[in-house]
């Protein structure tokens, strides 16, 4: 092949990959509402964060958790797999809000808020389903060092209860904070990571669904994220080893070194 007939062809292949894309990132939102994520306010004190209560409509509660994981027990699952550890399992309109949630056109949104270009960074999500109101559960913690954003989103029916709210923390103490929400349907919250952007909440046993989507810093990051928490999901599923991970720091994870 001649070398003008050889650029022309992947100058085509190109352009036909950029159509696809921009087309993709073009088709609006279902479940989510742009127009109001988009007035999302961003504060500054302790750290970046911005929260907003409506970023689903209420109409599509009904639908969205209808086709929502069930999730068996406490803590986070991913919604990917490796090496066959399990995985959560949903309906097509709760897979729909994952779409939404990973897409460039969300992503863009996030940019915008965050004032910083997020393209290179790819994303993960996990869900939590329930707590057991155990005294270390939603310990303070301010997020891996491997994480660049975090978004927040409730999917709990109703949050009836006083504690179990996510907290905006000043520091490491759960009692020293900033904003608290509940982890209700629709609810939002977004903040850049960093040593300073502490969160947690008081310990409350409910069926508390609050998906995370975060952004990392690299591919292998993600693909860690997604195993610890399928392997946490495998050791959960055998009555033996949960008893043995429920006595153990909720945090643990998070006192094995790593490197970037």
């Amino acid at each position: 092949m001649k070398a003008k007939d050889w650029l022309m062809q992947n100058l085509t292949r190109d352009n036909r990959t950029k159509g696809k894309n921009m087309r993709k990132a073009s088709v609006p939102f279902k479940y989510l509402d742009e127009a109001a994520i988009d007035k999302l306010d961003m504060h500054t004190s302790p750290y970046e964060w911005g929260y907003i209560d409506n970023a689903m409509p209420q109409i599509y509660k009904d639908e969205v958790l209808a086709d929502a994981p069930s999730i068996p027990t406490r803590g986070s699952y991913g919604i990917k797999s490796y090496f066959g550890l399990p995985r959560l399992k949903y309906g097509p309109r709760f897979g729909k809000v994952i779409d939404e949630l990973l897409s460039e056109r969300f992503r863009k949104i996030v940019e915008k808020k965050m004032n910083m270009d997020l393209s290179k960074y790819p994303p993960c999500i996990v869900m939590m389903g329930n707590t057991t109101g155990h005294y270390n559960e939603g310990y303070a913690h301010n997020d891996s060092k491997h994480k660049i954003v975090t978004v927040l989103v409730g999917f709990s029916r109703e949050w009836p209860y006083e504690k179990g709210r996510l907290r905006i923390l000043r520091s490491s103490d759960r009692n020293d904070y900033e904003f608290e929400f509940a982890p209700e349907f629709g609810c939002m919250l977004m903040f850049k990571v960093s040593d300073k952007s502490w969160h947690g909440f008081l310990p409350q046993k409910g069926q508390r669904m609050s998906l995370q989507l975060c952004y990392y810093d690299k591919p292998s990051s993600v693909r860690r994220e997604y195993f610890r928490h399928g392997l946490s999901a495998f050791v959960k599923s055998i009555p033996s080893l949960n008893k043995i991970l429920d006595i153990l720091p909720k945090n643990l994870w998070g006192l094995i070194p790593s490197k970037r």
